[in-house]
C-alpha cells in the first residue's frame, strides 16, 4: 500500500489572512469555524481528487530559515508573467528571478509571511516536445 498526500501544512502567525491570500492565488475557498486551524480546498468537504488541500496552523514561532519544501505553481489561464503580476498585487513580493531571455525560467516568490514558492511557465509556453518511448527490452 501507498500514502496519499492529504494536505499541505503551513505553520504561520495568522492563518485566516495567509489562508485568504492563497485562496486567491489559488482560486479556492476559505473554511474555518472557532479552531484557530483554516482549510482552503476548491470544495468543502474536499472530494479526495481535490487532494491535497492546504491546511494553515497557527504557531508561537516566527519563520527562521528558508523553506526546505515549497509549493511550484502553473498558471492555467494566464501566462507565467501575468500570474507573477497578479500575485504581487495579492500581496507576495519577489525574491528571486529566474525567468531567461529566451521566455525559459521561473519567479522565486514569498508569501505575505515570508513562505516560498515558485511561479513557473504554463503549459501553453512550453513547448511541444515529441516524445518517444521504447517498450520492452
Amino acid at each position: 500500500m501507498t500514502s496519499r498526500l492529504q494536505n499541505l501544512t503551513v505553520d504561520c502567525a495568522d492563518a485566516r489572512p495567509l489562508a485568504w491570500f492563497w485562496a486567491q492565488v489559488l482560486g479556492w475557498n476559505v473554511y474555518y469555524d472557532d479552531d484557530p486551524e483554516v482549510l482552503i480546498a476548491p470544495a468543502f468537504p474536499p472530494d479526495p481528487a481535490q487532494r491535497p488541500t492546504m491546511l494553515f496552523i497557527p504557531v508561537p514561532e516566527g519563520k527562521t530559515a528558508k523553506n526546505r519544501v515549497h509549493p511550484d505553481l502553473e498558471p492555467t489561464d494566464r501566462t507565467r508573467d501575468e500570474e507573477v503580476e497578479r500575485v504581487v498585487a495579492l500581496g507576495a513580493r519577489i525574491t528571486d528571478d529566474r525567468r531567461n531571455a529566451d521566455g525559459t525560467g521561473w519567479v522565486v516568490l514569498a508569501d505575505p509571511e515570508g513562505n516560498e514558492f515558485c511561479i513557473e511557465r504554463s503549459a501553453a509556453e512550453r513547448p511541444v516536445v515529441p516524445r518517444q518511448w521504447r517498450l520492452g527490452g
